[in-house]
């Protein structure tokens, strides 16, 4: 249990040091209460519960308590745009057809894509009906899935969508996993009603095209598109959101930013080709441009906490001065 204990505090430096302090006892203590008498480590969960606290209060430390419930809110706007995704590229993968000249596909469809999508699809099902640690689980396969189907087609030699759309893919969901765990059925439902109307627009755009329109399209086309469209409802969040004096939707349009970025990612390569100097958007110029956006993203968001922080030091000085005693009156 001493071995327990003392990992249990190494944690604890997540927290601020005058937290650790104050409290740091009466946290390790309760870990302690709660964990079974022959555990040598911390389990999963409770190191997850710890670096999670920390965080927190060192964002109230830093006057920007309001950017957990500002990625809250981002992580439903990635679930609704993941899951629209999802269900248009699914719908794709059912209504292209192969080229009579001899289109590669899987099956009866345009590219294992479909098996992804797939799965995307089940976990905004799962968002509805079951608690959100199970969707939580569904997301984490779908984003395994997205992932290894690289691997997995280029050991099969099977077509596959392009990573233009599945580095988005994973970006969306990994910030989907944030989501509120206590959220109205009503607007749990939203993710799966928005990838109903993205399948029907698929299957009215797509229809009887070829599975190399529809391999060629990734990318190309609606991924903008989608981007602009979740950077101009990140942005009315924000404005409706300030109007009345929550500062949420403001962090959440911070937090999008590099998703916005990454479903622009095939526009921003080609007009980056000619300036390396590449024939074409080869997998050195994507990854590339992918960490660029990464960085600009994360930058500007520490920019923000940089700002925000200084500006709570500084409200906080203003407030110790108001409040001491005048040296000549004592007031």
């Amino acid at each position: 249990m001493r071995n327990l204990e003392r990992r249990y505090r190494q944690l604890l430096r997540a927290y601020p040091a005058g937290y650790r302090q104050a409290r740091g006892g009466e946290i390790v203590g309760t870990y302690l209460d709660l964990a079974d008498p022959d555990r040598h480590w911390p389990s999963m969960f409770d190191v997850a519960d710890v670096l999670a606290g920390g965080v927190r209060e060192r964002l109230r430390a830093a006057g920007a308590a309001d950017l957990i419930p500002g990625i809250r809110l981002a992580a439903v706007l990635s679930l609704i745009t993941a899951t629209a995704l999802a269900g248009f590229w699914g719908a794709a993968e059912v209504v292209t057809t192969s080229a009579s000249w001899g289109a590669p596909a899987f099956g009866p469809f345009a590219t294992t894509g479909v098996v992804v999508w797939g799965c995307w699809l089940l976990a905004a099902v799962v968002h509805v009906i079951a608690p959100a640690p199970w969707a939580r689980v569904a997301i984490g396969l779908a984003l395994f899935l997205t992932a290894a189907v690289v691997t997995v087609a280029a050991l099969f030699e099977l077509p596959r969508p392009y990573l233009f759309v599945l580095v988005p893919q994973v970006t969306l969901g990994l910030l989907a996993l944030a989501f509120p765990s206590q959220t109205a059925r009503r607007h749990r439902l939203t993710p799966l009603a928005v990838a109903a109307a993205a399948a029907l627009i698929a299957v009215g755009v797509l229809s009887g095209e070829s599975a190399w329109f529809y391999r060629f399209s990734y990318g190309a086309a609606f991924l903008p598109e989608t981007g602009a469209a979740l950077l101009l409802t990140a942005m009315l969040a924000a404005i409706v959101l300030s109007l009345r004096g929550d500062a949420r939707g403001l962090w959440a349009l911070l937090v999008l930013l590099t998703p916005i970025g990454l479903l622009g990612l095939y526009p921003l390569t080609e007009n980056i080709v000619p300036v390396v100097g590449a024939g074409y958007a080869d997998f050195r110029v994507i990854t590339g441009t992918t960490a660029a956006i990464f960085l600009l993203g994360a930058t500007t968001l520490a920019a923000a906490l940089a700002i925000r922080a200084r500006s709570s030091a500084t409200a906080n000085t203003l407030a110790v001065r108001l409040h001491e005693r005048c040296p000549n009156c004592g007031k």
